[in-house]
């Protein structure tokens, strides 16, 4: 018998088998890549023979050819970027809005003025022995307080009030120092509220800031020189530019297009006092001794926050502030 043939080990075997197979997948891809160009090239010489042949509908009747600035454009609004920094001198620390000074800077200036008009602040002292202190009364601590007295929940409503003050000085339109904010209570107390103050994010802080206010009748900034907050003197048409324009939010009232409306009705260096009302419900006459016209601005119940926050949206979009 004759010496046996030496057969290739598997492995090789194996290598051989996978290259062949690669190398019959890279002639398939380059096939239908070809394939895909041709086919394309030849769909582009079609539709452009079709659009040479078929004529337009203008053409076809023998009229001038359609021009394209005659469609409406959507309105542009020119945004100016104040905040300038550099990737070397990065500052983390929050500018003070500028505000008006004098009076008549006040009154030239085109601000927004909001009064959050029956906010439910109200204190009471809390307790019979010497430790009794003044609180700020609430529906979710004081049910039983208010049961006593023989008053609604509703009539207790100050997260209303924080909700609002955070949606708006924490508002671009804010920082801009095109702002201005009044709090007017249910019992007939009025406060100023400055836009450089940062109003505490949780409940429990902003009570014991109300409680000190109502008490103090001003809240001092850390170097002793500003009043972030103050009690002034009633009525408030005494704080607010004799020539502006006065209206208030209500769901009764015809609905509009916010931004279109004060496009519409606001005169040029003319500011908009709004007022909004910051309890849980009842009738929107809070208003009626100094506001000129009650308008709506969506189709649903919207709460006083969100109204807030759709005020300073829409004036951000007017005054192009970003």
């Amino acid at each position: 018998m004759g010496k046996a043939q030496k057969r290739k080990p598997r492995s090789l075997e194996k290598a051989q088998k996978r290259l062949k197979e690669d190398e019959r997948r890279e002639e398939r891809d380059q096939s239908t890549k070809t394939e895909l160009v041709t086919v394309a090239e030849k769909d582009e010489e079609s539709t452009g023979s079709e659009e040479d042949l078929v004529p337009s509908s203008s053409q076809a009747n023998g009229g001038p050819e359609p021009d394209q600035h005659t469609e409406k454009s959507l309105p542009s609004y020119k945004f100016i970027n104040t905040n300038e920094r550099s990737i070397n001198s990065l500052n983390m620390v929050p500018k003070a809005p500028q505000l008006p000074r004098t009076i008549q800077e006040r009154h030239q200036q085109q601000r927004l003025i909001v009064i959050l008009e029956a906010a439910t602040l109200e204190i009471y002292k809390v307790g019979k022995n010497k430790e009794s202190k003044y609180q700020l009364l609430n529906c979710d601590d004081h049910i039983r307080l208010l049961g006593k007295l023989g008053r609604d929940i509703t009539t207790a409503r100050p997260d209303i009030t924080h909700q609002c003050l955070l949606t708006l000085l924490d508002s671009p339109l804010n920082k801009a120092g095109r702002l201005q904010v009044y709090i007017h209570t249910n019992k007939n107390v009025l406060i100023e509220v400055s836009p450089k103050v940062r109003i505490p994010r949780t409940f429990k802080r902003f009570s014991g800031l109300i409680v000190q206010l109502l008490d103090r009748l001003s809240i001092m900034s850390v170097n002793g020189v500003d009043k972030l907050l103050k009690v002034i003197k009633n009525p408030i048409t005494d704080h607010i530019p004799p020539n502006c324009k006065k209206i208030c939010f209500s769901y009764d009232a015809p609905t509009v297009h916010l931004q279109t409306w004060v496009r519409e009705s606001l005169e040029p260096n003319q500011s908009l006092v709004v007022a909004i009302g910051a309890f849980a419900h009842g009738p929107d006459n809070f208003a009626d001794s100094y506001v000129d016209e009650k308008i709506g601005v969506s189709e649903y119940p919207l709460s006083a926050s969100v109204a807030c926050g759709k005020l300073c949206c829409a004036m951000e979009d007017i005054w192009g502030i970003l």
